[in-house]
């Protein structure tokens, strides 16, 4: 500083021209930023919008405080225009002169109307609002960059926040409409619809929660917005999508759900015909031995012979159900009902052919039977036996009983047995033990 006078210290030439040249960096920098908020995408998308909600009330003194910001910024103009003409005066200005700029650089040169600070709710410096009992505010050059740069970043603030939602979210909730749009047509084309399957609600449900969310987001973006934690940065932050993400999980789960609905509709018909075929055969099976437990009943006597069933009718009219379902597209119930049948054939295939297995257990008794004395009598033959009285008379006692009607399985046996016993004997063998030997020797019970 130069010389002083009772109101202060008087700033020299060189302090001047510096000043000047700084507020004038800063002038125009508040320009280029006040014109590129001016121009900004959010702030005319902002201006055209149907706000709602937290979006309104902030976009209300936002408005103000851009307007506010110009008020300040042409005050500020004019002084440093002002300036600039008291410095342009003279090369080298007078004492005058140095004090009426050092007043206008270093002052509170600025006094802007109560009436404008007040517009529309626009906040104060303490972060409150100006009310109409404002007359004027007294500003200093420096003061007043300050206060402008508040307002700047504040207003900033907002307008970034809304055009980051605005620009991220819409976009994909319409990809995801689209999205929606044809797996719901992909659902109906293969019968899922609304109150007839569960994926049909779901995706009712996720049409009326995106039309919603889209209409929320363009109304009141910053009701999506998720400031960053610790950044004073305008825009710090990033848009909220949980309500996005969790209905794109959700079609994604749908879709999937669709998926195996296409992969049941593609096999249910081969899948059906092979439920046809297992019954068939287990039909067949159990009239096969129906007709066995009767031709059992007839040649052999004081014998147990269990009782065959009836074929299995509930099966087949659930069979009849699965295609009534496949007819009428009823996926969600055919796949549950096919994957039951499937195994209450394959069950009833099985006991179909234990109980063929369990009638005609006697007949194979009787054929072992036959079978054994056959080789006994060709190994007799072998030896030069088969004249031997004995023999020939037990074994055509023992033919006698298993190749008659009805055949008593019992004494059958002992014939047998005694006609092996006889065997034996003349061989120079010991007797045999029931169920002891080899070859021909060897013998069964019944019930083996």
């Amino acid at each position: 500083m130069a010389d002083t006078d009772p109101a202060g210290p008087v700033m020299d030439r060189d302090e001047v021209d510096r000043a000047l040249a700084r507020l004038g960096a800063e002038h125009e920098a508040i320009e280029t930023s006040l014109l590129a908020l001016q121009d900004h995408a959010g702030r005319r998308l902002l201006e055209g919008a149907g706000l709602t909600g937290v979006t309104a009330e902030r976009w209300t003194s936002t408005e103000a405080a851009i307007t506010l910001l110009w008020t300040y910024f042409d005050a500020y103009t004019d002084v440093l225009r002002t300036a600039r003409e008291i410095r342009a005066r003279r090369r080298w200005s007078s004492r005058e002169d140095l004090a009426e700029l050092t007043e206008l650089l270093c002052g509170e040169p600025v006094t802007v109307a109560g009436s404008a600070a007040a517009t529309a709710n626009a906040p104060t410096p303490h972060g409150g609002q100006a009310g109409p009992g404002v007359l004027s505010e007294r500003w200093s050059l420096s003061a007043l960059v300050d206060r402008m740069n508040e307002l700047y970043a504040s207003s900033l603030d907002m307008v970034v926040a809304a055009d980051a939602v605005w620009s991220a979210l819409p976009a994909r909730i319409d990809l995801l409409s689209a999205e929606l749009r044809r797996t719901s047509r992909l659902a109906h084309s293969v019968g899922v619809r609304p109150g007839e399957h569960p994926a049909g609600d779901d995706l009712e449900r996720i049409t009326r929660t995106l039309k919603k969310l889209r209409e929320q987001v363009v109304s009141d973006p910053l009701a999506f917005w998720r400031p960053a934690e610790g950044s004073s940065a305008p825009g710090g932050g990033k848009p909220d999508t949980t309500v996005y993400d969790r209905e794109a999980r959700a079609l994604e789960d749908v879709r999937r759900e669709i998926d195996a609905v296409l992969a049941v509709r593609q096999d249910a018909e081969k899948r059906i015909v092979r439920l046809r075929d297992v019954l068939s055969r287990a039909d067949r099976t159990l009239a096969e031995a129906r007709t066995a437990r009767g031709e059992v009943l007839a040649k052999i006597a004081a014998t147990e012979v269990p009782v065959v069933s009836g074929p299995p009718t509930a099966l087949q009219e659930q069979l009849s159900t699965a295609a009534e379902y496949r007819r009428h597209a009823q996926w969600h119930r055919l796949s549950p009902l096919l994957e039951s049948l499937e195994q209450k054939a394959e069950d009833e295939l099985l006991r179909a052919r234990e109980s063929l297995t369990a009638v005609t257990a006697p007949l194979a008794v009787r054929a072992e039977l036959r079978g054994r004395l056959d080789a006994y009598r060709a190994k007799v033959t072998r030896h030069g036996l088969a004249e031997d009285p004995l023999l020939v008379e037990r074994y055509e006692k023992a033919r006698r009983m298993l190749w008659s009607a009805p055949c008593d399985l019992r004494a059958a046996e002992q014939a047998v047995l005694r006609y092996q016993q006889a065997v034996a004997e003349l061989l120079g063998a010991a007797p045999g033990v029931p169920g002891q030997g080899t070859g021909p020797d060897e013998r069964r019970g019944p019930g083996a």
